[in-house]
């Protein structure tokens, strides 16, 4: 079920959310987190898809924020206004980078879905088949609304359980300090999917807080899983030399690097694979041999251990779905994937 909402204003979306809820003999109560995706019209399709499948997991309210430029008036000018009409205490300027978030108004009964003209928002409120374990809201903000996304969201989040904040491409530049990230226990983002990955870690990394993973990281969680596996198997010999093998650019074996730079206290080689999709193999030597896992097709790896016959395990690429689904079951902050981003990733840079 696809419900459009032209011009409408939040309270009309929470009521006819209610009354849907009622329609069908149902509650909000099951839901076990709000997800919050701020993205544009390319990638809106794509991240819900994404977010359908993790509720299977994890039934939740997801409210996607799609700001809508292309009919704003005079996008500089037009935002000014709008936000001196709906708000006279509302003054600053969007958490992008290098920005100052906004400050919030003084009177938070204020609608600022109410423009000088009439509503500043669409919205589009799905539910059953086309919403997964809960139910999706669109908001498509215009002119000064744009700016203030927590205004919009606030009204609609599910009473007492956590809010999830998740940019699919590009984030900004400090997660903690915009304004939708503000309001979240847990922040996602995708640095690999970014325009550009590498200048796009280094500035989550300069603004990280504890709530802030990336999902880049993520992918990795099944390669280190058997790496740890291994090593944990006699004999516990030192290791003595370190090879990562993959593509070039591929933001989560840089991760992996750094961990295992971090953890092994060793340096490690890289070797590039022409055509390589994903990490192909960690090789880990010792004084009686080397250790390797490797992963020469998409589905399937190969264990090796000294004297031991190579067995063949099933580990297939990991999909943006396994990612986020594993990132909603755990919530609470990454320990491992602070140390990597604050001292593992300047060991293997220098």
């Amino acid at each position: 079920m696809i419900i459009d909402l032209p011009n409408t204003r939040t309270r009309e979306i929470a009521h006819k959310i209610e009354q849907l809820h009622e329609e069908r003999g149902e509650s909000a109560t099951g839901r076990v987190l709000t997800l919050l995706i701020a993205t544009d019209d390319n990638e809106l399709e794509h991240a819900l898809e994404v977010a359908n499948a993790a509720s299977r997991e994890h039934p939740c309210r997801v409210i996607a924020i799609v700001p809508d430029t292309e009919h704003s008036d005079n996008a500089e000018a037009g935002a000014n206004t709008a936000d001196g009409a709906a708000d006279g205490t509302a003054n600053g300027t969007s958490a992008d980078a290098g920005a100052k978030p906004m400050e919030k108004t003084d009177n938070p009964a204020v609608d600022l879905t109410d423009g000088p003209a009439g509503s500043n928002l669409n919205a589009q409120v799905r539910f059953g088949a086309d919403a997964g374990a809960g139910e999706i809201i669109i908001l498509r903000p215009r002119n000064g609304l744009i700016n203030h996304p927590d205004t919009m969201v606030i009204p609609l989040l599910v009473p007492d359980v956590p809010v999830v904040a998740w940019w699919p491409t590009n984030p900004p530049s400090n997660p903690s300090k915009d304004l939708m990230g503000a309001m979240a226990r847990s922040r996602l983002t995708d640095a690999m999917r970014s325009n550009n990955p590498e200048a796009t870690i280094e500035r989550l990394r300069r603004n990280w807080t504890p709530e802030d993973v990336d999902l880049s990281w993520t992918r990795l969680t099944v390669w280190r899983g058997l790496l740890a596996s291994m090593l944990d198997q006699p004999p516990h010999l030192p290791i003595t030399a370190v090879k990562v093998s993959g593509p070039k650019e591929f933001l989560p074996m840089d991760l992996l690097c750094a961990w295992l730079r971090l953890k092994l206290g060793v340096n490690v080689d890289v070797e590039y694979v022409d055509g390589a999709e994903a990490v192909t193999g960690v090789y880990l030597t010792r004084a009686d041999g080397v250790v390797s896992l490797e992963r020469p097709h998409e589905d399937q790896a190969l264990i090796s251990m000294p004297g031991q016959a190579p067995q063949a395990i099933s580990v297939p690429v990991r999909t943006i779905e396994d990612c986020l689904t594993e990132e909603l079951r755990r919530i609470d902050p990454d320990e491992v994937y602070a140390e990597v981003i604050n001292e593992g990733w300047d060991l293997i840079r220098h």
